[in-house]
């Protein structure tokens, strides 16, 4: 593994991450409706990208089934869609703060997956779709249009494969309704860091690190409670447009070093810094940078 760092944006104080990442988002919602999404040159539809798949296994999704209940999932009917991967914990609270106080954001025009989810019903606190559900979705004021959201099917949760076989189909209606592809792409993707380096629900020297055919793969041996769960998998988060990690906290220090100054490691993290090279951000506090050694770069707002 070479040595890959990525732009790495540090703030005094959780409202300068919110406001920042606020503009990171909005200024992605914008490229992607003009069609000017930024990506690696390898970056089109049907594939590319180090982490593509590319032995005679390979498969290649292309669908004409109905669209989902949360309607088109290509977005043809309704043009350009900005097509966006959550992940929950705190990042939430981040968009809850940045996001909901601005006037410029196109939820009309959203389609909101989601990175991984937990095997717990909705209510339960456990629950990202649920999280993301009460912390932002019902907070949109009422005289906001509202996106379309693409959870889980929550009568699956006791079988994981079943669950991550449906979300997989899922995002083979939103991004191959039309055209054959390989991987799907994310406009933008929100992720998270956990205290041990795993990120979504890839887990530091799991095996799903190593999956490189399945869009969505179900885990039912996650360390971390609780145990059954489905994750995008590792290709899929690399080909993404842009990738961008928000992570807050004293206590995530120690893993940030890691994944900075020892990416040979191998931690999920460092994995997509360097699969995804070039399109990586992070979005930290300066107590989640304690004695780590990287060059940060200052954040310009790019939404006037």
């Amino acid at each position: 593994m070479t040595t890959t760092v990525p732009a790495i944006y540090a703030f005094p104080e959780f409202s300068g991450v919110a406001a920042a990442v606020a503009d990171h988002v909005v200024a992605a919602q914008n490229a992607a409706l003009s069609g000017n999404s930024k990506g690696s040159s390898s970056g089109s539809s049907t594939g590319g990208g180090s982490n593509t798949p590319t032995n005679s296994h390979s498969r290649t999704h292309s669908t004409n089934t109905s669209h989902s209940r949360n309607g088109g999932g290509d977005g043809s009917s309704g043009g350009r869609r900005f097509k966006i991967g959550l992940s929950g914990g705190s990042l939430i609270a981040v968009l809850n703060e940045g996001l909901l106080a601005r006037n410029d954001v196109l939820w009309d025009k959203w389609d909101i997956y989601f990175a991984d989810e937990r095997l717990v019903p909705f209510s339960d606190p456990e629950s990202n779709y649920g999280l993301v559900k009460r912390h932002l979705l019902d907070l949109i004021p009422e005289d906001k249009p509202r996106p379309r959201v693409f959870h889980v099917d929550e009568s699956l949760i006791d079988d994981a494969q079943e669950a991550a076989d449906a979300y997989e189909k899922t995002l083979i209606r939103g991004f191959a309704a039309k055209d054959s592809v390989k991987l799907p792409m994310f406009d933008l993707l929100l992720l998270g860091c956990a205290p041990d380096g795993h990120t979504c629900s890839l887990f530091p020297h799991h095996p799903l690190l190593r999956e490189n055919l399945a869009w969505v793969a179900p885990i039912e041996d996650a360390p971390k409670a609780p145990a059954r769960r489905i994750t995008l998998t590792l290709p899929v988060i690399c080909h993404s447009h842009r990738v961008t990690f928000v992570v807050e906290g004293q206590v995530k220090a120690p893993i940030i070093k890691t994944i900075m100054e020892r990416p040979e490691k191998g931690s999920p993290c460092s994995l997509v810094n360097e699969g995804a090279a070039g399109k990586v951000s992070w979005f930290v506090d300066d107590e989640a940078l304690t004695g780590v050694f990287v060059t940060k770069k200052e954040y310009k707002m790019q939404v006037k």
